[in-house]
């Protein structure tokens, strides 16, 4: 499956998973990930049940990672694809001090790149999670 362009611009890949493609969006101010199935769907609803729920493993996997390395306030999760039709699904740590706070993280201002050494960490503290943790995904 060949990630959309936009996504692949706007993001760093993280990690292969059993059904998804793990992404980091390229904006240090909120810890936004997200989880891109090898699908051709672009509706979650209209995958099968089974395919449903190994994905919303996968959904819970990366929330567990984002709450024990970020500390969130709150978990967004969501499957918009307004701009980008391809399936993928946002899972978002906000915190009541990012610069967006309340409103969601979509078309703000002003962003924040990621380092290659923050990416590198990144990736290098979700293997580790992923390997004491893989039974749940």
């Amino acid at each position: 499956m060949k990630l959309d362009k936009r996504l692949q611009a706007d993001s760093k890949h993280i990690y292969e998973l059993g059904e998804s493609t793990l992404l980091l969006m390229n904006n240090s101010l909120v810890d936004w990930f997200m989880l891109v199935p090898r699908c051709d769907e672009i509706e979650f609803t209209k995958l099968t049940f089974e395919l449903q729920t190994e994905i919303l493993k996968e959904i819970n996997l990366v929330a567990q990672f984002i709450q024990g390395q970020f500390s969130p306030d709150k978990l967004n999760i969501a499957t918009l694809g307004n701009v980008v039709s391809q399936m993928h699904i946002h899972v978002i740590g906000r915190k009541f001090n990012d610069p967006y706070w309340p409103a969601p993280v979509w078309g703000q201002a002003g962003s924040r790149i990621y380092t290659d050494d923050q990416v590198t960490e990144i990736k290098q503290a979700f293997e580790r999670f992923f390997a004491t943790n893989d039974t749940q995904a």
